[in-house]
Parts: structure tokens; C-alpha cells; sequence
């Protein structure tokens, strides 16, 4: 029985540890950890700018403090899914991004912007936090975004 003590334990590890990257916290005191969990049939009509590579979608009402999340499709079989909550300053009126192109922008005075495809700011890249990103993953005609 001893013997398989150190096998069970390492299974154990193993199966307990994620090797999922997207889904490690960023330390952003500004962001409350909440769940999403958002299925997508593109197959319906509402969808249709996603079955595109460059064509996204903006889901309102779900998200940080309700502030919506934006998938954009990059290469039509890889999307990416942020939060458009800015995450470089207190939730506020302001702080809900309003998205034009690959751009997500704050109006809040310190008017932050973002790009869709990574998340980065586009003033001081590698300054502040980036956006929340949520996992997106395509599984034939359905689209799934959670965290």
C-alpha cells in the first residue's frame, strides 16, 4: 500500500494544477472576480458578424458591473473575449468602454484605450492592467466564452 502513496499524491497534483493560463488572476483591485459563462449559436442570424474573420460581437448586460463583453473573431477559428470594464481605475458611470473597430475606449478623464484583439492599452503598452480577457473556445457551430 505504501508504494502507491506516491503515485496517488502525484495524481493528485496533477489533476488539481491548470495549465490554462487565461484564467490566473491579474491582481486588479479595480475588477471584482464574478463568473461568465456566455454559449453562442452561430448558426443564428444575431451571430452572423462572428462567423468572420475581423467581425465581432458586443454581449451587453453581462460582465463587470454589467458593462458587456466584446468576442472578436480573428482568423475564424480564434476568438479573443474581454471585459469592457476599464480595468486602470475605479468601476465609475465613465468607466464602461464604448467600442469603435478594434478599439475600446473609456471616457473617463483619463481616457484609456484598448485594442480587442489583445487587450493592451494603445497609450503605454505594458502600463497598467490590460483588459480582463475571458477563455473563447469553438467547437464547431457553437462559441463559448466563460472564465
Amino acid at each position: 500500500m505504501d508504494r502507491f502513496s506516491p503515485l496517488t499524491i502525484a495524481l493528485i497534483l496533477l489533476t488539481s494544477c491548470s495549465s490554462d493560463e487565461n484564467t490566473a488572476p491579474d491582481n486588479n483591485n479595480f475588477l471584482p472576480d464574478i463568473g461568465v459563462n456566455i454559449p453562442v449559436n452561430l448558426n443564428l442570424p444575431e451571430y452572423n458578424r462572428l462567423k468572420f474573420p475581423g467581425g465581432s460581437y458586443e454581449f451587453r448586460d453581462i460582465g463587470i458591473d454589467n458593462n458587456g463583453v466584446i468576442v472578436y473573431n480573428i482568423d475564424g477559428n480564434q476568438f479573443t473575449a474581454f471585459d469592457l470594464t476599464d480595468p486602470n481605475h475605479p468601476i465609475k458611470d465613465c468607466s464602461k468602454l464604448i467600442v469603435k473597430g478594434i478599439e475600446a475606449s473609456c471616457t473617463c478623464d483619463d481616457g484609456n484605450v484598448y485594442d480587442i484583439l489583445t487587450g493592451q492599452r494603445r497609450k503605454n503598452p505594458g502600463q497598467g492592467f490590460t483588459l480582463r480577457p475571458y477563455i473563447a473556445t469553438k467547437n464547431g457551430n457553437s462559441l463559448f466564452i466563460r472564465n
